[in-house]
């Protein structure tokens, strides 16, 4: 039995949950997410949420259930409130600016990278060491927040590079004489 799966998904004030076919689509405040659901479960949608059960009782059949169960939440959290990430910049000279549609990172390197902001997200840099990411899509989300990351992650030396507010980063004690 699923721990996650069996409890219905909640469904706000101003979402609506329709079910097309083998296709989720949630509408909100702030646009319209779809998710096509695999043979595995089937998902009803009721006055109390939107539950979904699993076809048999394989193994697959039930990793399914918790999984497309915790998809829909995402979506239903998403179009109603958004998802956000927040990232700082340390280091000496390193920043970033929004230039129009892109993202501009200097980060120690000789050349400053140019990030294209995607459809369905919103990055803002309130300070020149500090980027948020939002957006409805939390993958999308996560996957801009993790690329942006990548382009100079932080080193356990001191600490130089983008990490996200709430990280923790292992420091090294360095070389002694």
């Amino acid at each position: 039995m699923s721990r996650v799966g069996k409890y219905p998904v909640p469904v706000p004030a101003g979402v609506t949950v329709a079910l097309q076919g083998r296709t989720v689509i949630a509408k909100g405040k702030l646009g319209e997410l779809k998710l096509d659901l695999t043979e595995e479960v089937d998902v009803e949608v009721g006055p109390s949420g939107v539950a979904v059960n699993p076809r048999g009782g394989s193994i697959r059949q039930r990793t399914m259930w918790g999984t497309t169960r915790s998809l829909i939440n995402g979506m239903v959290v998403g179009v109603s409130a958004g998802f956000s990430k927040s990232m700082d910049i340390n280091g000496t000279g390193y920043r970033a600016a929004m230039e129009g549609n892109e993202l501009v990172l200097n980060l120690g390197y000789s050349h400053a990278i140019r990030y294209p902001v995607p459809n369905g997200i919103k990055i803002t840099c309130e300070k020149p060491t500090a980027i948020k990411v939002e957006g409805m899509d939390k993958r999308q989300v996560g996957q801009v927040a993790a690329e942006i990351r990548g382009y100079r992650g932080p080193e356990p030396y001191k600490g130089k590079g983008v990490k996200y507010v709430n990280e923790q980063i292992l420091r090294k004690e360095g070389k002694k004489k």
